[in-house]
């Protein structure tokens, strides 16, 4: 069994024991674990940004400038497409 199956079963085994049911039910502990998970995001979110003006610092291109390019790429590949339907509609009507 890979570590990842046999952590997933004792998880489950723990999560089904009483006393860890009656713990993760108390108020403090929902309210500490959501701090946690927020806390999580915010340091994700600062790290992405500090890596994002590293990168722009470097001259480097980040995630969004990649997704920036594939938005206007897709735009113009639709305009493009779009015109050469008119042309060929004006063509054909000739």
């Amino acid at each position: 069994m890979d570590l990842k199956k046999k952590l997933l079963a004792e998880g489950m085994k723990l999560i089904q024991d009483p006393r860890v049911m009656k713990v993760v039910q108390d108020p403090r502990v929902i309210k500490t674990m959501m701090q946690a998970l927020q806390l999580r995001g915010k340091v994700q979110e600062s790290f992405e940004e500090r890596v994002a003006r590293a990168a722009k610092s470097l001259n480097l291109v980040t995630k969004k400038d990649v997704r920036e390019l594939e938005r206007t790429l897709r735009k113009m590949e639709r305009e493009l497409a779009a015109a050469r339907a008119e042309k060929n509609a004006k063509n054909s009507g000739q």
